[in-house]
């Protein structure tokens, strides 16, 4: 059932959402924010390649919510680590030799960090209206510094540039739809969104980000209160209630239009799952996501291996391939048997999100439902 939802925005208080703007009523036909109705440089031709009725207004401003840009990175065991608490969610990136976990609550103060990594420059992201953590290769988009608009497109963030024009960019289009750089896409780099207890057992050579930024918020407080766990959508949008709204599911973007992995139904299948990709194959081989309920998390791989293709099950409480018996975990990484220490190749196209905005983004989209 897919419907169009337009409800007043129920606000939480504190610092970050007082600088909100509240809206002073909603009805299906609520008119967006007309950003730049034709472009300047080429008049007569749209500025946007997305609706401009879809984009509103949820902030005072360029960056009334302020992105973070070079900041330390520390080691777990720092001071400035210990805000992070063992159940906290966290955006884990590896870049080479660099495993960096970046706290969800953090971006949800901040929702985007600019930062380098292996001498490259990337923007870790986070949407808290649309649940969607997605990190890009900035490098491509000519090292483009990202700021926060404060315009939201389908309920999810649109960056900007803070360097030299006023492209924005909204983060589930995965690149610049409205400006100067419209048409310009960004690379996406796969990341995982797990606890952090998971993310150090698995990754003890990470580094955390710091929590020492420089802001005075309080980063154990949800500013959203429990926006997360109810069925409230801030903005009209065309929604799909075949999942519940808030639902954090996995998407697989392919050349079919992708396909959406629903945490409940992954959970159903045990504390450890894996899934044959139903999608159109991407690259060489297939695809497999694995789930972990104790991580709480999903993640997508090829299953090409120095290349031979594997296939994945779970036997005895382990991720195993059937060729070898090397034992998996999902990340991704075998830390057993033949093929131990391998590290499949993530899919970079893939994110977590609530199932509202992956639908919302994903129009031709399948949903996965366990059997």
């Amino acid at each position: 059932m897919v419907r169009t939802l337009c409800q007043r925005p129920r606000w939480a208080t504190g610092g970050l959402l007082a600088a909100l703007l509240i809206t002073a009523g909603c009805t299906p036909d609520l008119p967006g924010i007309i950003v730049h109705p034709f472009d300047p440089n080429n008049p007569g031709e749209p500025n946007c390649l997305i609706a401009e009725n879809e984009i509103f207004l949820a902030a005072s401003g360029r960056d009334a919510i302020p992105a973070l840009s070079d900041m330390d990175i520390v080691l777990p065991t720092n001071s400035a680590a210990q805000y992070i608490e063992p159940d906290d969610r966290v955006i884990g990136i590896r870049i080479g030799f660099d495993v960096v976990a970046i706290p969800v609550k953090i971006l949800w103060y901040h929702e985007i960090l600019n930062v380098e990594l292996a001498g490259r420059p990337f923007a870790v992201t986070h949407c808290p209206l649309t649940g969607s953590s997605l990190a890009f290769d900035r490098g491509p988009a000519g090292g483009v510094e990202f700021g926060v608009s404060g315009l939201l497109y389908r309920n999810n963030l649109m960056m900007y540039n803070r360097n030299d024009d006023d492209s924005l960019w909204p983060q589930l289009s995965l690149g610049a739809r409205c400006g100067p750089r419209k048409g310009t896409d960004l690379a996406p780099h796969p990341v995982m969104e797990m606890t952090y207890s998971s993310w150090l057992e698995m990754h003890p050579e990470t580094w955390v980000l710091s929590g020492d930024t420089g802001h005075d918020n309080r980063y154990n407080v949800d500013p959203y209160g429990d926006y997360a766990s109810n069925d409230e959508v801030l903005f009209p949008v065309e929604l799909d209630f075949r999942r519940p709204l808030k639902e954090r599911v996995l998407g697989v973007r392919d050349a079919g239009g992708g396909v959406a992995y629903p945490f409940g139904d992954l959970a159903s299948l045990g504390e450890l799952a894996v899934v044959e990709h139903i999608g159109s194959p991407i690259g060489a081989g297939s695809t497999f996501v694995f789930w972990d309920s104790e991580a709480q998390t999903a993640a997508a791989f090829s299953n090409v291996v120095d290349g031979s293709e594997l296939t994945f099950e779970v036997v005895g409480g382990q991720i195993v391939d059937q060729e070898t018996g090397s034992v998996w975990r999902v990340n991704g990484v075998a830390v057993s048997g033949t093929h131990a220490g391998a590290q499949l190749e993530q899919v970079s196209e893939s994110y977590i999100a609530f199932w509202f905005a992956w639908s919302a983004f994903e129009e031709n989209n399948t949903l996965w439902e366990a059997a």
